[in-house]
C-alpha cells in the first residue's frame, strides 16, 4: 500500500529527483546517448527499437519535427549497421490533428525506412486511437512489409481485432498501461493475465510474427510453455523495457530465445517516466529516498 500511495504521490515530486531514477529508463535526450545505448545493447547480444519519446502533439511544426528527427534516425541506424528497428506513437506525427495528415506523415517515415530495411512498429495508444492506429496500419501493410503495430491484452475488443489482422501480420503484444474505462478495458489483474495468454495463443494461431512484450514472469513463464508445445523456434521475440526487470530479459537470452530492448529518448522523459514508475511502484521507494538525500 505504502508502494502504490508513494506511485500515486510521484508528480509532487521534483523533476531532477524522478530525473536520477528515470536515467535507467530513457536513453538520454539526444539521438547519440540513443544511438551509444544501442550500440551497447547489440554488443550484449540484444536487438534494440529505438523510439522518440512524446505524443498528444496539437501543432503541425512539432508533428513535423518529429518526422524530421526519426528520418534522421534511420539515416544513423544504417551506415552503423546496428540491430535496430523504430517504434512511433501516431499522435506524435499528426494524429490528433487529422488522420490525412498524420498519414501522411507516416508514409514519409515507412518510405525512408524501405529504403533502409528498418521495421517500423506502430505503437498503440489508449483507445481513442485503437480504430485509426488499426485502420493506418492495415493500409500500409499492403504497402510495406516492414510494418506492424500493438495489441493490448486489457482491451475487451482485442480477440477481434487479431481476427481482423492482415495475413502474417507483426505484432508487439503487451498488457496495456492506459487508464482504460471498465466498459473498454479489464481491471481484474488475474484477467488481464489470462486475456494475454489467450491473445498469444490467437495470434499463434493466425500466424502472426509476435513480440511477447511483458515483464510478468507468470507471463513469461506461460509463453514459454506454448512456444514450447508449438515447437517454435522462429516467428516471436520476447520485448523488454530499456532498464526494467534485466535479470529476467538476460535469462531469455541465455535461454537463446530473441530478446529485442525498447530504448526510448528524447525532451519529453519526464511523462514517459513517471508513467514507469507508477507501473512500478518498487521504484517509487528509490525516489522518495533520492528525496532525502538531496
Amino acid at each position: 500500500m505504502l508502494r502504490h500511495l508513494l506511485g500515486a504521490a510521484l508528480p509532487l515530486i521534483p523533476k531532477p529527483i524522478v530525473r536520477r531514477v528515470a536515467n535507467r529508463y530513457v536513453a538520454g535526450e539526444t539521438l547519440d546517448s540513443a544511438i551509444a545505448k544501442v550500440r551497447e545493447l547489440n554488443g550484449r547480444g540484444f536487438d534494440a527499437t529505438l523510439a522518440l519519446l512524446g505524443e498528444e502533439v496539437s501543432e503541425r511544426a512539432t508533428a513535423e519535427a518529429a518526422v524530421d528527427e526519426y528520418l534522421e534516425v534511420l539515416e544513423r541506424l544504417a551506415p552503423a549497421a546496428l540491430r535496430s528497428g523504430i517504434s512511433i506513437k501516431l499522435t506524435l506525427i499528426g494524429l490528433k490533428i487529422e488522420e490525412a495528415y498524420c498519414r501522411a506523415n507516416l508514409i514519409r517515415v515507412l518510405e525512408a525506412a524501405a529504403a533502409h530495411d528498418t521495421f517500423v512498429r506502430i505503437d498503440m495508444e489508449d483507445h481513442t486511437c485503437t480504430d485509426a492506429t488499426l485502420r493506418l496500419h492495415a493500409e500500409m501493410r499492403e504497402r510495406y512489409p516492414n510494418v506492424g503495430t500493438v495489441l493490448q491484452a486489457y482491451l475487451r475488443r482485442t480477440p477481434s481485432d487479431i481476427a481482423a489482422l492482415p495475413e502474417a501480420a507483426s505484432i508487439r503484444l503487451c498488457k496495456g498501461i492506459y487508464i482504460e474505462p471498465e466498459t473498454v478495458a479489464h481491471h481484474d489483474y488475474e484477467q488481464v493475465r489470462r486475456e494475454f495468454v489467450r491473445d498469444l495463443e490467437l495470434l499463434f494461431d493466425r500466424g502472426a510474427r509476435v513480440a511477447i512484450a511483458t515483464h510478468d514472469r507468470y507471463l513469461v513463464d506461460a509463453a514459454r510453455t506454448e512456444i514450447a508445445r508449438r515447437g517454435l523456434e522462429r516467428g516471436y521475440e520476447f520485448q523488454t523495457l530499456l532498464g526494467v526487470t534485466e535479470s529476467l530479459r538476460d535469462e531469455l537470452h541465455a535461454e537463446g530465445h530473441r530478446l529485442r530492448v525498447y530504448v526510448p529518448y528524447g525532451r519529453d522523459w519526464y511523462a514517459y517516466s513517471v508513467r514507469r514508475l507508477r507501473e512500478n511502484p518498487q521504484i517509487a521507494v528509490y525516489v522518495l529516498k533520492a528525496f532525502f538525500q538531496r
